[in-house]
């Protein structure tokens, strides 16, 4: 009896100092945050409270809604990119090739990399490099086309986590099955759709959230590459709310903005994770 409760007391003595740190740095400044989205705070001096005005210009804001519809657009493509190419990558991967364990190590480096470092490459790399190679302006300078050099490089980033979980997933498909399929006569993309898709579709769900959270909330890549230019075209939420609550003097405001975004991105989840399972069970 006294050595189960001096292993209750040790947990207990393991679990507390975690939690008052996540209390501390995670629930106590969202808890602030929400607290300032109902003030004209400017992160300075003294504020007061406005009710629900910042969450009614929100909606009347076009800045806002222009970063928004920014951020589900480039959200959207840097998913469906960073997964296929993954899905593709993991499938030679998980095959019988030479230097298979050499190829996993060399296309996870870009993960290891910092997204910052990252961005200021591909920054000099768009600038400098391409146009000097095809005699053309660098796509950071359109409006039309910057968000294209931000999915690439978020994907191009991205791509080393979702394929390791890719190839977990496809190591645990048996290999009876494989040739089940061989003796019906499965090859090819048929193989893989019938096959090894449905087998491999709670690793996809995986994917497809985190993939589709952390795209949402891209700042470090924006912040190297066009710092929401030009003309503010690549202006993700996350970047308007450090610009313009950090340094505009818009803290309550932003901070609005800050709790309306983390309602969306819980709600964007949900939605996945429920379209996911339902087609997990269909399958």
């Amino acid at each position: 009896m006294k050595h189960a409760n001096d292993r209750k007391r040790t947990f207990l003595l393991m679990t507390i100092p975690v939690v008052a740190l996540f209390f501390a740095f995670n629930t106590l400044p969202l808890i602030k945050g929400v607290m300032y989205s109902f003030t004209n705070f400017r992160g300075y001096g003294t504020y007061d409270w406005v009710g629900l005005r910042n969450y009614i210009d929100l909606f009347q804001d076009g800045r806002v809604g222009k970063s928004y519809l920014f951020t589900l657009k480039m959200a959207v493509a840097a998913t469906i990119v960073t997964n296929v190419i993954s899905l593709i990558l993991a499938l030679g991967l998980n095959s019988k090739i030479k230097f298979k364990s050499t190829l996993r190590g060399m296309y996870f480096i870009p993960n290891i990399l910092g997204a910052l470092v990252v961005g200021y490459i591909f920054n000099y790399f768009f600038t400098y490099i391409i146009p000097a190679l095809f005699n053309t302006t660098s796509i950071l300078a359109s409006s039309t086309w910057a968000w294209v050099g931000i999915v690439a490089v978020c994907a191009w980033q991205a791509i080393a986590m979702n394929t390791i979980i890719y190839i977990s997933g496809l190591s645990t498909v048996p290999e009876d099955v494989y040739e089940a399929g061989s003796i019906d006569g499965a090859t090819g993309w048929e193989r893989f759709k019938s096959l090894t898709f449905p087998l491999i579709i709670p690793f996809f769900s995986i994917n497809m959230v985190l993939s589709g959270k952390n795209f949402l909330m891209v700042f470090d890549q924006i912040m190297a590459l066009t710092k929401g230019g030009p003309a503010q075209s690549t202006e993700s939420i996350s970047f308007l709310i450090y610009n313009n609550g950090m340094a505009g003097g818009q803290f309550g405001f932003q901070s609005a903005n800050a709790v309306l975004f983390f309602v969306i991105i819980v709600a964007f989840s949900v939605a996945q994770l429920q379209f996911t399972s339902s087609k997990e069970e269909q399958l």
